[in-house]
């Protein structure tokens, strides 16, 4: 099996049919047929299957696309380790974050990256935790940044900070801008969450059932919102609270449409990793984007309350 038998195979799994893997790969779709089926001669059984509108892989196909996805990975590393040793310290960087941690403590890393590689070709694409582990899992990034832990045996994942969760709510909230004791105070609320889904969610529903019953509280209302937009809007509208992540109401929190209450014994996080592909090539500017993420993190705990709430919560300690 070549390297371009399988890159066409993955690029018409990605692409959902042989058409748009043509266009792509800038090739007519004859040629993209031939490849594939020379492939499939190959491996001795057919590694698609037709639907309407496209195709899915064949069992065939399944058990060939994890090695197929390491392969081409292994093979961005050899053109990377080539690359970096004609660039002097320049060469592609490429990151995948979640969108909520590609903010302004990553521009001040980025920052400092930039003046020390003012010759490195740095790209950044957001998703999700989960897709953020499988971008650096096929080799499509070198670095990513995500929340919480991945134990893939495959990865690599350095702690590099927590971000502070905090509860938001409507810019003319009764407790906007304050500082209450308890979150139990805030047990008759409705609360929006992003329903129970570990794997592709950032925050979910068992954090805040679990605060709150860390404060005393077994049962309170929530609604799910499977949308990070959708939720922040509905509180704009007055129609619940939510515990969120500092970065992800930052825009707004300026802006005056949310604010958040800062509760005395609310102690949530989102822990912040930077995952690499274990065994996978770094160049040495990707290092050093590296080794400055862990160095200075992203998620420094930043204040979401006014200062006469700050106050407050001093005169209260």
């Amino acid at each position: 099996m070549d390297s371009q038998a399988l890159l066409t195979f993955v690029t018409i799994h990605r692409a959902g049919g042989l058409s748009a893997a043509a266009e792509r790969l800038s090739r007519t779709q004859p040629a993209i047929s031939r490849r594939l089926a020379l492939l499939e001669g190959e491996v001795g059984a057919p590694l698609f299957e037709r639907i309407a509108g496209g195709v899915v892989l064949s069992e065939a196909g399944r058990a060939l696309l994890p090695h197929a996805e390491r392969v081409l990975s292994a093979v961005r590393d050899a053109e990377s380790a080539m690359h970096a040793l004609r660039a002097e310290g320049g060469g592609p960087v490429s990151l995948a974050a979640v969108g909520t941690l590609a903010g302004a403590n990553l521009t001040a890393v980025l920052r400092i990256f930039g003046a020390e590689h003012p010759n490195a070709d740095l790209s950044i694409r957001t998703a999700t935790s989960a897709e953020v582990s499988d971008i650096v899992r096929r080799g499509d990034a070198t670095i990513g940044l995500r929340y919480l832990l991945d134990p893939a045996s495959d990865l690599v994942c350095d702690l590099i900070g927590t971000e502070t969760l905090r509860v938001v709510c409507r810019a003319d909230y009764k407790l906007a801008g304050k500082a209450i004791k308890s979150l139990a105070t805030l047990r008759d609320e409705t609360w929006l969450a992003f329903p129970s889904a570990y794997v592709r969610r950032e925050t979910y529903a068992d954090n805040i059932f679990a605060q709150f019953q860390a404060a005393g509280v077994g049962d309170i209302k929530w609604r799910r919102v499977d949308s990070l937009s959708a939720q922040k809007r509905l509180i704009e509208a007055g129609f619940g609270l939510a515990l969120l992540p500092d970065s992800a109401v930052l825009e707004e929190v300026r802006a005056g449409t949310l604010a958040t209450v800062d509760v005395l014994d609310l102690r949530a996080g989102n822990p912040v990793y930077a995952v690499t592909r274990k065994g996978g090539y770094l160049s040495p500017a990707s290092e050093r984007l590296l080794a400055l993420l862990r160095q200075l993190g992203l998620a420094q705990p930043r204040s979401g309350v006014s200062s006469s709430a700050r106050s407050r919560r001093s005169k209260r300690r």
